[in-house]
Order: structure tokens, then sequence, then C-alpha cells
């Protein structure tokens, strides 16, 4: 068995609150949940790498909020929205948020559209 080493991390508290949740309906740990979507993470990223593709680091920096939606949908030689949400479901990946006061500025938006 691999040598485990503890490290300290930063998580949003809601998140940490949901994963305890998950974990607990699961019948498992947070951290056996860390270490299973790390190691697909990495695992992944690695066999990409290895055979030359770069579309998970694509699909991964545009998960991180490192490239837009043009940009990435540029990079991966598709033109649709669902194109992107597709690969991003298939490669296991989040999408992307935007920060709260952008999407504060939305609903600010929308609320003056009702008025």
């Amino acid at each position: 068995m691999a040598e485990t080493v503890n490290f300290t991390g930063a998580v949003d508290r809601e998140l940490l609150k949901r994963a305890k949740i998950l974990a607990a309906k699961s019948e498992t740990s947070i951290n056996a949940l860390f270490n299973a979507e790390l190691r697909y993470l990495v695992e992944t990223f690695e066999a990409a790498e290895a055979s030359g593709n770069q579309n998970f680091k694509t699909l991964l920096d545009f998960a991180l909020g490192r490239v837009d939606d043009l940009t990435a949908k540029a990079a991966l030689g598709i033109d649709s929205d669902e194109d992107l949400f597709l690969l991003m479901t298939q490669a296991h990946l989040p999408m992307p948020r935007l920060p709260e006061s952008s999407t504060q500025e939305m609903v600010n938006s929308l609320h003056a559209l009702a008025s």
C-alpha cells in the first residue's frame, strides 16, 4: 500500500458540510472521497498528457476558470455549449462557477428588467 501523508488545505465551509453528508450517506469518509476524486483527476490528466492529448488540460483550465467558454470551445474544436457540457461531464469535471459578484450583478440586472 502507498505511504500516506497528512496535509492541510482549505475548503468552502458549505462544501465541507455537504461532503460530510455525502460521506455519511455513502458510509465512507471525506478522506476516502477526496482520495478517490484526486486519484481520478491525476490519473486522467497523466493519461491524457502521456498520449499527447491536451483536451483534458483545456477542460481542467475551463473548470478552474482559467479560460472562458469561447477559448475552451476553440481549443477543443467544438462550437456548441452542449458539446462543451458533455465533454465536461465525460471528463468528470465540474462546470466553472461565476464569481459571486458577477452572479449578483446578473440578479440585479434581472430585477431591474422586472421593475
